[in-house]
């Protein structure tokens, strides 16, 4: 899209969210890169047409024009606190850009929340990983991207262990909420596969207690369990036993009244 001076793209972020900061990265541009970039963002509600976005949306300046270099991984620093839905990439006057990444954290929309059961752990609806035993091969961050992992590559692998402990990884939920079914799936992992996994959750600082039993997985499937506690929590770990690999962790349920709260307090303090 041209506006001017420069060529610029719009881009949906995944789901609402507070941006902290982007990276634009000019990797194999040399001497075809632009010399400056800006980006703007904005906080469209439903679902708008090119059109509405180009012509009839406010954008709000979150990294002034600034200088990039060629070949280069330039990350660049948001101090924001309000939510933004799109945001819009400029380079003056033109040039390539390899990738565009938006980091920041998801915001779960209240009125969803209410209506639906949700993944609490997704990433779109504000979870995210807290830690992790290993994380060699890839990030533990991919258990909890939207959709279905393509290869391999896509899910979360831990280097073979050569002792006689267990890799584990540590989400924190979107809010306290109660779950009702975990899918635990084991896509793509054939020969790399972990041969069991349990789950456990914690409601706040609190002990952690058992929701999934240790329990037998396969190779390239998608598990999916019944939790029969009915216990709030606002962590959960999986254990997987003894290593490998995972593709996807969905952890669906509903918020407590205290959750749901909390995310309508966070959803009007970013508006």
């Amino acid at each position: 899209m041209g506006a001017g001076d420069c060529d610029s793209a719009i881009v949906r972020l995944g789901a609402p969210a507070l941006v902290g900061g982007v990276v634009v990265d000019t990797a194999w541009f040399t001497g075809n890169y632009p010399p400056h970039i800006s980006v703007e963002a904005a906080n469209v509600t439903g679902h708008p047409s090119v059109e509405e976005l180009v012509h009839k949306t406010e954008w709000t300046p979150i990294v002034e024009r600034s200088a990039v270099n060629g070949d280069t991984r330039n990350p660049f620093q948001v101090k924001s606190t309000q939510r933004w839905t799109h945001v819009r990439l400029s380079m003056y006057p033109d040039g390539g850009i390899a990738r565009f990444r938006v980091h920041g954290e998801g915001l779960l929309d209240p009125s969803f929340a209410e209506a639906l059961p949700l993944d609490l752990a997704a990433l779109e609806n504000g979870g995210r990983i807290t830690a992790c035993s290993n994380m060699f091969y890839s990030s533990p961050n991919n258990l909890l991207l939207p959709g279905t992992p393509r290869h391999m590559g896509e899910g979360w692998e831990t280097s073979r262990r050569r002792d006689a402990g267990n890799d584990w990884v540590q989400v924190h939920l979107a809010n306290q909420g109660v779950l009702a079914a975990a899918e635990l799936d084991t896509s793509y992992f054939v020969g790399n596969a972990p041969g069991w996994a349990r789950l456990s959750g914690r409601d706040g600082t609190g002990d952690w207690f058992e929701l999934l039993p240790r329990t037998d997985l396969q190779p390239d499937t998608r598990h999916r369990f019944l939790i029969q506690d009915d216990r709030p929590v606002t962590e959960a770990r999986l254990d997987i036993y003894p290593d490998g690999g995972m593709a996807r962790l969905r952890l669906f349920g509903t918020l407590t009244s205290q959750g749901l709260q909390q995310v309508r307090q966070i959803w009007a303090a970013s508006s």
